[in-house]
């Protein structure tokens, strides 16, 4: 299973980039995302960003991530998505 995880760019110098990845620091390859500016959000996979995302979509990724990872269900409390309850208990 490949995994992309969001993390948002500090810095550009060249082709590599400084981004923070759930509060680590990493350099990554920004070769396959030269539109990427300083501040974007990024998903990043195995050292490449590979596709610009929204900060919502950031924060909701993380916050599946932390579930996945035992931390309480959270993805409901995020301005504009739908709880558990409100889907009917799909989620």
């Amino acid at each position: 299973m490949c995994l992309a995880v969001p993390a948002q760019v500090l810095e550009i110098e060249g082709a590599i980039g400084r981004v923070s990845l759930s509060g680590v620091t990493r350099e990554i390859s920004m070769m396959l995302l030269p539109e990427a500016k300083v501040g974007d959000f990024v998903l990043v996979h195995a050292g490449f960003a590979m596709q610009l995302v929204s900060e919502k979509e950031a924060e909701e990724t993380e916050a599946l991530l932390a579930e996945m990872n035992g931390a309480p269900r959270t993805v409901g409390d995020l301005p504009g998505t739908v709880s558990a309850m409100e889907a009917g208990g799909r989620l």
